[in-house]
């Protein structure tokens, strides 16, 4: 049977002990791995794509060494290994999840380091190679971190853990977006001008010794409880459970219902990722300087994005997951209306910084309530695989639909298309509204069968 909405939402926190989930060792682990999590990002895109271009590589160049990032897209192929395969003598020493974790900050430390000794005009493939390696290396990370993430804490908890986490990810795209290119600058050689590769290298080995944030913590931090494993007696029935009953789990758990909450993790934050591909073409078009949006968007913009984090941490403990991912899904669809209306003021730096601030304000509430939802969903024995899924999931279409949205501003104007990207959040709601009715029961434990 189904469980209701107040069957599937544990009791409400007392506004004092959901505040105090913050101060929780298990809640400050997470703010230091996300800073770990967040940091390659930017690095292999828009940092490297700035590098590149400052080194004479052309804009097409650009664009398609941006497939460097599809690696996020596709961990769920992997994660099923993540999930299960030792990584010797790793496990043996740290344990399943921090094993992994170590092994792939190590990946990304040594790409960094590669990309630092690497000069784009002397050749990209060595230094792409390099940027792969780090994508990859921080793709595996996200797998292993968001399982560890769900195992190191109770399913009500789970919101203020994901809003650590964004907390310290917003953090580490600060340091990897502005933070290299200060140094970069602080490096150049004065009154040389043109490219510098030393500065870059100078930036990208700063990056890479970062990363020791996510190493030290690894190191300090306990193991999650261990889930036992059914052993399995040959290398097929290992490969079934490995890679078949992750996904066979879920579908038997929700039966029918998978499929509606597979359509709301697809299109969840549909209208956040389709305008975001706009975003910067339309500041540049109203006018407004680098230097503008990068203070808007780094102070205001960050800013909110972490008070919208903690908010939602705090009100999905107290209010319910389902609950904040419908405020969510309305602020969402809501902050692009504002763009809409910016479209029509021309350069105004005042109503920039309003909107951005509300913009990332309800992007940080929906993501923190749409991590804990998704958190919930997994079954401690698959928690790798199953998250890795989900979280790949969210972003295929959306990402396929906003390839279109230039072409979209072109023939409408950017009125028209943020009006559009607001009305694709409709459909949400009615998924938000239909999950909740029909919400799962709380995250399974090892070798249950919850009915949902």
């Amino acid at each position: 049977m189904s469980a209701s909405p107040a069957e599937s939402d544990p009791p409400a926190l007392p506004w004092r002990d959901a505040l105090k989930v913050y101060l929780e060792p298990a809640t400050l682990r997470m703010l230091a791995l996300g800073f770990s999590a967040g940091l390659p990002l930017l690095l292999v895109l828009g940092t490297l794509s700035f590098r590149l271009r400052e080194a004479g590589i052309d804009r097409t160049t650009i664009g398609y060494l941006s497939w460097v990032g599809l690696a996020y897209g596709f961990k769920w192929v992997w994660a099923p290994l993540v999930d299960r395969l030792p990584v010797p003598p790793l496990t043996t020493l740290l344990g399943r999840r921090r094993g992994w974790l170590l092994l792939a900050q190590l990946l990304v430390i040594a790409g960094l380091v590669g990309m630092a000794f690497n000069d784009p005009r002397a050749g990209l493939a060595p230094l792409i190679w390099c940027a792969l390696l780090v994508a990859f290396g921080s793709a595996t990370q996200d797998i292993a971190l968001d399982a560890f993430r769900i195992e190191s804490a109770a399913t009500r908890k789970q919101a203020a853990l994901a809003a650590a986490y964004q907390t310290g990810y917003r953090l580490a795209m600060i340091w990897a977006g502005a933070g290299v290119l200060w140094i970069a600058a602080w490096a150049e050689i004065a009154g040389s001008a043109g490219y510098q590769n030393g500065a870059w290298k100078a930036a990208y080995l700063a990056m890479a010794a970062s990363m020791a944030i996510g190493v030290i913590t690894v190191l300090l931090s306990p193991e999650p409880a261990r889930v036992a494993l059914p052993k399995a007696k040959n290398m097929g029935e290992w490969l079934e459970s490995a890679l078949i009953e992750p996904f066979a789990d879920f579908f038997r758990r929700y039966r029918w219902q998978a499929a509606l909450i597979l359509a709301l993790i697809a299109i969840y934050r549909i209208s956040d990722v389709v305008m975001g591909i706009m975003a910067n073409p339309f500041y540049v078009d109203m006018g407004f300087t680098k230097d503008e949006v990068a203070t808007v968007s780094k102070i205001y913009g960050v800013v909110m994005t972490l008070v919208g984090a903690f908010v939602g941490g705090v009100l999905s403990m107290r209010l319910g997951v389902m609950r904040v991912l419908m405020l969510g899904a309305v602020l969402s669809a809501a902050s692009n209306l504002l763009f809409a209306a910016l479209a029509t003021r021309g350069h105004d730096l005042t109503a920039l910084v309003l909107v951005v601030s509300a913009d990332n304000l309800a992007g940080g509430i929906a993501s923190a309530a749409f991590i804990a939802y998704l958190s919930s969903l997994t079954n401690v024995s698959y928690s790798a695989t199953q998250y890795a899924l989900f979280s790949s999931l969210m972003l295929l279409l959306p990402k396929f639909i906003a390839g279109y949205s230039g072409a979209f501003v072109d023939a409408y104007g950017y009125h028209a298309f943020f009006v559009g990207t607001a009305a694709l959040g409709v459909p949400v709601l009615l998924l938000v509204a239909l999950a909740a009715k029909k919400a799962p029961a709380q995250r399974t434990t090892v070798g249950a069968k919850t009915a949902p």
